[in-house]
């Protein structure tokens, strides 16, 4: 049984190392890794932006109030 098992799991472990994506390396130089750090830093502190950030409307505030199907309507 701990053989079969054995066997198993070197199975696994063989196909998960064949899968397994290595990175890639930065070849970008030091100042240009430093410009992407600066840019991808917020611009302002934490609630001070009025939520800009969020800027799509939640799908309950974008539905109005007492819209219904036609069936529904008084003719």
């Amino acid at each position: 049984m701990d053989k079969r098992l054995a066997k198993r799991h070197k199975r696994q472990v063989s196909r998960e190392r064949d899968r397994v994506k290595l990175s890639e390396a930065d070849l970008r130089t030091p100042e240009q890794i430093k410009a992407a750090r600066e840019a991808s830093r917020p611009t302002g502190a934490r609630g001070t932006d009025g939520g800009a950030r969020n800027l799509a409307p939640s799908f309950r505030s974008s539905r109005a109030p007492g819209t219904g199907s036609a069936a529904k309507t008084d003719i």
